[in-house]
């Protein structure tokens, strides 16, 4: 039987694949200590997720090893050595601030984490297609030099930029911007996978998503702007805004689409290649359109705050260009938009949420 190694195995996107190719008939190892917990307390622990993954996925195992620990992940990939056909990395430190309190910890599951995996990989099971989830942000503020028009409730970009109709391709400038601390770490991870492929013919992949989302976000106010969002929402909690006046554009992508996204390379790998993926103009809104819908889909009014300050290195508009991908996989779809995401995150949480806060009102 084949065997699909995930790490971050109990978190949003990791739980996705989990259950995707459990379905498919692949036995799943998972690496998953919960280390969003110390990331971003107990509202971020995943724990809940990977009690369920373990009730619903009998061919399913978790290991609870830090990727930051070499000896350990080199021990699991000895175990199951040329069993592992597959590898997809979604474990990381993935908020912008967090960063910057830690930055060694930060690099060392980011950057240092990923090269671990790489090379256990190469050493053990050096066929198997090895997956990576990056992130826009190893673009940096760069996007924020477009030209960009502020409207009633979004910022847009000219609609005569080349990037208006589609989003922003691959080729836009790595360099020359302020990334973050977690952006930097990001695109170290980024170029080692690009590099494990093109220098020692590996089968890897990259995908920069933009906002990666869907109902199994533990989300927190540091990361997860949907799940978060919509928690707030339902339980009466402020939600703050940091600066762009709450106009700023992210695509939204869902974790299903991306796993299905991932299927399709891992059927046809293209060595070293990276992939701008998320919801493209298919599925994006701004933060005042993502508050409209909360309140529409909660039938609640929101409680807001608004921080002029935006976060460092954040972007004022990011959709994703896509048609590189959907190129590459013309089977491939996006099948869930901004409103279809935001009902499935309320549908899934709220009896769980607002159980949490001591409220019956569900």
């Amino acid at each position: 039987m084949k065997t699909v190694l995930v790490t971050g195995s109990a978190g949003l996107v990791g739980s996705e694949v989990v259950r995707f190719f459990h379905e498919k008939g692949f036995h799943v190892l998972g690496i998953d200590n919960d280390l969003r917990k110390y990331f971003f307390g107990e509202e971020g622990s995943t724990q809940w997720n990977l009690e369920a993954l373990k009730e619903e996925c009998p061919r399913f195992v978790n290991k609870g090893v830090d990727i930051r620990d070499r000896k350990s992940v080199m021990d699991i990939f000895s175990q199951y050595n040329s069993q592992i056909s597959l590898v997809i990395h979604t474990a990381a430190q993935p908020s912008h601030d967090w960063a910057a309190r830690e930055p060694f910890t930060d690099f060392e599951v980011n950057a240092t984490g990923t090269l671990n995996l790489l090379e256990a990989t190469r050493q053990y099971c050096p066929q198997a297609v090895f997956i990576f989830t990056s992130t826009n942000k190893v673009y940096g503020d760069n996007p924020n030099r477009l030209p960009l028009v502020e409207q009633e409730t979004r910022w847009e970009i000219d609609d005569k930029h080349p990037y208006h109709a589609q989003g922003i391709d691959e080729y836009m400038s790595l360099d020359h911007c302020t990334h973050s601390i977690f952006g930097a770490s990001k695109l170290a991870a980024d170029v080692l996978v690009q590099e494990y492929g093109r220098y020692f013919g590996m089968k890897t992949g990259v995908f920069r998503g933009g906002c990666l989302t869907g109902p199994r976000h533990s989300g927190a106010e540091l990361h997860g702007f949907l799940a978060y969002l919509m928690k707030c929402a339902l339980t009466g909690r402020e939600y703050r805004i940091f600066g762009y006046n709450g106009k700023q554009v992210r695509d939204n992508i869902h974790s299903f689409d991306l796993t299905n996204a991932f299927y399709h390379f891992y059927l046809n790998p293209r060595p070293g290649e990276a992939y701008n993926i998320g919801g493209s103009r298919f599925s994006n809104c701004s933060l005042l359109e993502a508050i409209a819908f909360c309140e529409k889909i909660s039938l609640k009014t929101m409680k807001t705050s608004y921080v002029p300050s935006n976060r460092t290195g954040d972007h004022i508009w990011w959709i994703s260009d896509v048609s590189k991908f959907a190129s590459h996989y013309p089977q491939w779809r996006l099948t869930k938009n901004i409103e279809d995401i935001l009902r499935e995150i309320y549908d899934y949480n709220c009896k769980r949420w607002l159980t949490e806060v001591g409220r019956q009102d569900y």
